[in-house]
């Protein structure tokens, strides 16, 4: 080891008791150079962390599954985050102004089924201020809490762009998920870039959706939606996942789609696993079960470490 391959690791200044003894993967990474005849594509003379071809092999899945699973974990620690709330829901419904604007042309080319297509956009864009309402109100209302809450969601557009918005908007951070797939699902802008993640295994996604989750907020959305609300359901049904808040905005939607009482009246659940989910219309409705079930909104007297004395 020559005393220039680490530069300022090995000085002849006064060390340290806890200087290191020896130099870290990143400095070796940096400091290594390859000589020319092993150079190549064809070599096998990289440090085998920085091969990204070697990386990539079949054999290797286990090892980027649990660096998939380190990443955002790691980086989370690290930003203090310990509570969020999920906020998921299609990336298809459009924000107002898009939907109106859709609407617009749709009458001006003359086009019926564009029209009526627009028209439940625009109706459905509701939602889209819904969830950037809430995301804004949960950002602000916790902002002050020993535990502030993060809102974290798929990252991707739609639905998911709202509740990035909705936190961007009044200064606070949050989190996307975003995973790789065949059409190229880009972050949203209103990420906050250091909590931008990119996933992809669904399976680790979803784990990460729920590790450090305080309640689920799910609107209106399509496979993917139910994929993550049935998941965090089972998790919940089957106790091996602590019991939290499941809203699930707009009545009317959900109990159109999914029929509980039948799955209750064919045996198909329990008489209480209904009461694992709970409809709301509204961001200041979401918030006000939110604050029920944990007082959020009580005196300190009664939500401090001493809340089981009173």
């Amino acid at each position: 080891m020559t005393h220039d391959a680490y530069p300022g690791e090995f000085d002849d200044e006064q060390p340290s008791l806890t200087a290191r003894n020896f130099p870290s993967a990143e400095q070796e990474a940096r400091a290594t150079a390859q000589p020319s005849r092993y150079a190549g594509p064809e070599s096998s003379y990289r440090l085998a962390f920085t091969d990204t071809d070697f990386l990539l092999r079949e054999e290797l899945r286990p090892v980027r599954m649990q660096l998939e699973l380190l990443k955002p974990e790691m980086i989370q620690q690290e930003q203090g985050i310990e509570s969020t709330i999920v906020v998921f829901g299609s990336a298809r419904i459009p924000a107002p102004e898009d939907a109106r604007a859709r609407l617009e042309s749709a009458h001006a080319a003359g086009d019926a089924a564009a029209v009526r297509r627009a028209e439940t956009a625009v109706a459905m864009s509701r939602y889209y201020d819904e969830a950037r309402r809430f995301a804004a109100l949960v950002t602000e209302r916790s902002r002050e809490h020993a535990t502030p809450i993060y809102v974290v969601t798929g990252g991707g557009p739609g639905i998911m762009e709202a509740g990035n918005r909705g936190a961007h908007e009044v200064g606070g951070k949050s989190i996307g998920l975003n995973i790789v797939l065949p059409h190229e699902q880009a972050p949203n802008p209103y990420i906050t870039p250091e909590l931008c993640f990119q996933f992809h295994y669904f399976a680790l996604r979803k784990m990460h959706f729920v590790m450090r989750s305080i309640a689920l907020v799910c609107f209106p959305g399509g496979f993917g939606t139910l994929d993550e609300l049935f998941e965090t359901l089972t998790l919940v049904q089957t106790g091996k996942s602590r019991r939290r808040p499941i809203l699930l905005f707009g009545r009317e939607f959900w109990q159109r789609l999914i029929d509980l009482d039948y799955l209750v009246e064919t045996g198909m659940i329990g008489p209480a696993d209904p009461q694992l989910v709970r409809f709301v219309e509204s961001a200041e409705e979401a918030w006000e079960v939110l604050a029920a079930h944990y007082g959020f909104d009580l005196p300190p007297t009664q939500t401090g470490a001493f809340a089981e004395d009173v």
